[in-house]
């Protein structure tokens, strides 16, 4: 029986948040879009018949908001308070509220639940039911909120079955280490977004238990966002572990190259990466990108222009050239057709919102870039419940009196809510693999140290041509370019994508966590979870 809400709190079911939770300044109260200054957005539009009051495509935005400073994320760190009298895109609104550093919901608000004393006893455990019940009594311990969203708490995969599911990760990484780079190259880790660090203790620990030849070579290696929880890592993991680096700093700002092959753990981070929002005119079938205001009350307006933003329009260029369609219905490809839907009453002209992952296509784009020689192991959500309206659409989610209420609106007070987003595994796993092969630039000048494993295929380059040289398909270049001279498959084996189960079945000890009943949750759970490796 898989756990209905995940991570998020396990009993409950999420409901509407009542709108006297959302401060009345916050309300979302206005939508208006166009580029064209000749008009006023409250000026009534000539069509009545077919005027959709949401989008007001015809009509232009506010000229008072259009003249705000436009910001971004990193201009909004230094701010104590949530801004008024600017404009952005909504992935820096979505940034801004949850990673802030003065009020964003990671910094001041999220409490990661772990459970004081040791770990749940699984084997004695007689069923599920009797499992959430201990679940839920070790919530308890974090007491009852008053009115209004209170404290944050959440778990994770890690936390519910620790140390087994921290030690399924670390049998993956370790059986692909000894197959591949022992004893030639050291074990290095990286992570970002750690957490309490509960699952780099795991790891760890299993690492020094099981191999001891292995952990005396192993480097890990934490970016951490929030500066509160860099400091709890440091103070929990630094005296168990000299190995361990954590570096305060994100991801989205690495400035240094890994040249050794290295091993990037990405565990429920990527759901919380701010998304853009993009709409399609039917008329013409262009897309538009959506800019945030917040005027000098703090209430938000959102207005629409043409892609201008070198991000969003390199995601955009990237799926067509993948081959993955906007959620567009196929019919409006013709133009009669579209000329007919336009001047149907009440129709829409622009396309239902659609939130595409701007910052996961940074974070891909950093692996390539920073770490030429890394293997991806990623975690996290591929479908949700409760999400706002829209394509690929969050779940704005807040704890209201110790239950988990979903919100039906972007349009919150930054930092007291959570915003995380599913993940369409294999578009995923296709960008992937398509920034991977890109060939070098001018970014790519720092050397990649030499692996005593690539040595025996680059003398051959100089006579690659006296040979059949072969790339198996399901395997990318090799780092230094050269295919197989030798009919031998080389190069990265490419990703692939793995249910929850699949993969817990394979890495995991699986008796350690089975109950009395037969069931196992770790098996069981999370069936809208899914592994990239």
């Amino acid at each position: 029986m898989p756990v209905r809400h995940l991570r998020k709190f396990i009993s409950g079911r999420h409901s509407s948040l009542p709108i006297s939770l959302i401060p009345a300044r916050h309300r979302h109260r206005r939508f208006f879009a166009s580029t064209s200054s000749a008009s006023r957005a409250s000026k009534p539009s000539k069509d009545r018949f077919n005027y959709n009051p949401e989008v007001f495509f015809d009509a232009a935005p506010d000229p008072e908001h259009m003249a705000y400073t436009r910001v971004t994320s990193n201009d909004l760190d230094k701010y104590t308070k949530p801004p008024t009298r600017v404009k952005m895109l909504v992935r820096d609104f979505i940034e801004d509220s949850l990673y802030n550093p003065h009020y964003g919901y990671f910094p001041q608000q999220a409490t990661i639940f772990t459970s004081a004393g040791e770990p749940i006893d699984f084997r004695a455990m007689r069923d599920t039911v009797e499992f959430q019940n201990e679940v839920a009594r070790r919530y308890s311990t974090y007491g009852t909120d008053s009115e209004g969203p209170g404290r944050q708490i959440w778990h994770t995969p890690t936390e519910l079955f620790k140390p087994y599911y921290g030690q399924a990760i670390a049998q993956c990484l370790v059986s692909e280490y000894l197959l591949k780079y022992f004893p030639y190259e050291d074990l290095v880790i990286y992570e970002i977004g750690a957490g309490n660090g509960t699952l780099a203790t795991d790891i760890l620990d299993f690492i020094q238990n099981e191999y001891p030849e292995v952990y005396e070579r192993t480097h890990y290696n934490i970016v951490e966002i929030s500066g509160r929880l860099a400091r709890l890592q440091q103070k929990l993991l630094l005296p168990r572990h000299p190995c361990v680096s954590v570096t305060h700093k994100s991801i989205f700002h690495w400035d240094r190259r890994e040249p050794s092959p290295c091993f990037f753990l990405a565990m429920e981070v990527i759901d919380n990466f701010a998304h853009d929002m993009i709409r399609y005119d039917y008329r013409t079938l262009e897309p538009h990108q959506a800019l945030i205001t917040v005027d000098a009350k703090g209430d938000y307006g959102i207005y629409y222009t043409r892609v201008t933003d070198p991000l969003i329009a390199s995601f955009l260029n990237l799926r067509r050239r993948l081959g993955h369609p906007p959620p567009l219905p196929s019919i409006l490809k013709s133009p009669s057709v579209r000329s007919i839907y336009n001047h149907l009453p009440f129709a829409p002209n622009l396309s239902t919102p659609e939130y595409v992952p701007t910052r996961l296509l940074s974070l891909l784009r950093t692996l390539r870039t920073h770490f030429p020689r890394h293997r991806l192991l990623l975690s996290d959500f591929s479908s949700l419940p409760d999400a706002i309206p829209g394509v690929n659409a969050p779940v704005v989610q807040a704890r209201v009196r110790g239950t988990a209420v979903a919100c039906s609106t972007l349009f919150v007070q930054p930092g007291l809510f959570d915003i995380f987003f599913p993940t369409h595994f294999g578009h995923l796993r296709d960008m992937y693999e398509h920034v991977l092969a890109q060939p070098s630039t001018s970014d790519d000048r720092l050397p990649i140290g030499p692996s005593p494993l690539a040595s025996s295929s680059s003398p051959l380059s100089a006579g690659a041509g006296f040979f059949s040289s072969y790339q198996p398909q399901n395997r990318r270049i090799p780092v230094d370019g050269v295919a197989s001279a030798s009919g031998l498959p080389v190069g990265e084996r490419k990703s692939n994508v793995f249910t929850h189960a699949e993969f817990m079945e394979t890495y995991a000890d699986l008796e350690s966590t089975r109950l009395r009943s037969g069931e196992n949750p770790i098996v069981d759970y999370y069936k809208n979870v899914k592994f990239l490796f």
